[in-house]
């Protein structure tokens, strides 16, 4: 039995390209209504070219990808979604207690007003400029909280970026020279959307040009033009630090940046738990499918892989799945990602590396007819636990996707497969504790044996 591969040459309108429908159409009519009465072009050819065009437009595999929101408002949305799920997955006191703690933190950063929040950084060793004179070189009209603080690690950057001053709103790294590679793992973590800059110390005009040359090539392209030199001078730091004072006059953007940046980290943060929850979830659903198919495999005459790749497709655990990850796909669209993932592991060996290794369970037991479908079945039921892992992974890379991308996941399977087949065998003894039992199982299931007695 072959599994049909999946046709891409068929011609379909998704729901979301109704607009595009109506544009092309209404393009066309009124594309040959202007060449024929009013042009008197006559137009029957070019019309049918580009009703051609806007077909085979509308039947372009449709591209998805994750949209992070633009919006405080869309983040908000977004946060209240994950709680929303926490309470699907896991509706027990702990959790409403955990729920109100994360609305508490979501409250916390809506309502943050300001002021603007400026840093002075640096690693430990290096001296800052003096603050009053910081003071007097970025005063404004808008009130402004500036902090100072040289105390970042000259080792062990594993931490990432202190969350104290993921919160700054503005920021300046003062950077010594020669260059640290400490500074440089520092300044590889500054958000990207944090306005900041970089302060270098120097003195020596003459070999400035050199220096500034050197500092670019080393330093990540982001730093590019935002590099101030200092000389030491106080007179200096007023027109040193004009770029900062510009970016202090827009208050409200600066504040709206630092709130979405927040919000996107505690989104993450959030998520990272969400997911945990969903492979607790996922392992029971997948345990008991794999005994499933493995019984449904073992009963089967047919001895094909191709069965084995179907028997994972079928769809026995895509809805629930499908309800654990929050997934909103059709259920066809699903079944299409599974089989797709299924062929990827089939093609990769994982049906042959699995039945080698099972022998040893199988020869437990050496009844004829049990022998004839054991390995089958243990290795289909192996096989569902890696297409399931992959669809697993898949889904948490897709989480927030309106629309799948077919034309992606052919080229993630092969990588994904790979991945869930390397995680799956570090749990190969636990497999082969349950296999060894569904074994014990089928061996001890009563046999009927059927007859037919001629009584004449």
């Amino acid at each position: 039995m072959k599994i049909p591969y999946l046709q891409n040459n068929f011609i379909s309108f998704p729901t979301g390209n109704i607009l595009k429908a109506v544009l092309v159409i209404g393009s066309v009519g009124f594309g040959q209504l202007l060449l024929t009465d009013f042009v008197h072009i006559p137009g029957g050819g070019l019309g049918l070219l580009v009703f051609g065009i806007g077909i085979y437009w509308l039947a372009k595999p449709m591209v998805s990808s994750f949209e992070a929101p633009t919006t405080i408002n869309g983040w908000i949305k977004r946060c209240q979604k994950v709680i929303d799920q926490f309470e699907a997955l896991e509706n027990t006191e702990d959790t409403k207690l955990k729920n109100k703690q994360r609305v508490d933190q979501l409250n916390g950063i809506i309502q943050q007003k300001g002021p603007q929040k400026l840093a002075f950084v640096s690693s430990k060793g290096v001296d800052l400029p003096p603050k009053s004179s910081v003071e007097e070189a970025i005063a404004g009209p808008n009130p402004l909280r500036l902090s100072w603080s040289s105390s970042l690690p000259i080792k062990n950057n594993s931490l990432g970026w202190p969350n104290v001053l993921i919160e700054q709103d503005l920021l300046v790294y003062v950077l010594p020279l020669p260059l640290r590679a400490s500074d440089l793992l520092w300044l590889e973590d500054v958000p990207k959307d944090q306005p900041s800059w970089v302060l270098v110390v120097s003195e020596d005009t003459l070999g400035w040009p050199e220096q500034l040359k050197g500092l670019q090539s080393q330093l990540p392209q982001r730093w590019e033009n935002k590099i101030l030199r200092w000389r030491k001078s106080e007179q200096d730091l007023n027109k040193l630090l004009s770029p900062v004072r510009r970016v202090l006059n827009r208050p409200i953007k600066n504040l709206d940046i630092t709130r979405q940046r927040l919000l996107s980290r505690l989104h993450n943060s959030w998520q990272a738990e969400l997911e945990q929850l969903r492979r607790k979830r996922f392992r029971v659903v997948q345990n008991r499918t794999q005994w499933v198919v493995a019984g449904a495999v073992f009963a089967s005459p047919v001895p094909s892989t191709d069965l084995l790749a179907l028997s994972v497709a079928n769809g026995l655990m895509i809805q629930e799945m499908a309800e654990i990850w929050g997934c909103p796909w059709r259920s066809d669209a699903l079944k299409v990602v599974a089989k797709q993932l299924a062929l990827v592991a089939v093609a990769q060996g994982v049906v042959e590396w699995s039945g080698h290794a099972l022998l040893s369970v199988a020869k437990l037991h050496g009844s004829s007819w049990l022998a004839a479908g054991t390995m089958q079945a243990l290795s289909s039921a192996y096989l569902t636990r890696v297409v399931g892992r992959s669809m697993a992974d898949w889904m948490a890379l897709n989480n927030g996707v309106s629309e799948p991308d077919l034309e992606a996941l052919k080229r993630q399977a092969p990588e994904l497969v790979k991945n869930a087949a390397k995680q799956e065998r570090l749990d190969w003894s636990l497999f082969l504790r349950q296999a060894s039992g569904w074994v014990t199982e089928k061996a001890n299931q009563p046999r009927i044996e059927t007859t037919c007695l001629d009584v004449i």
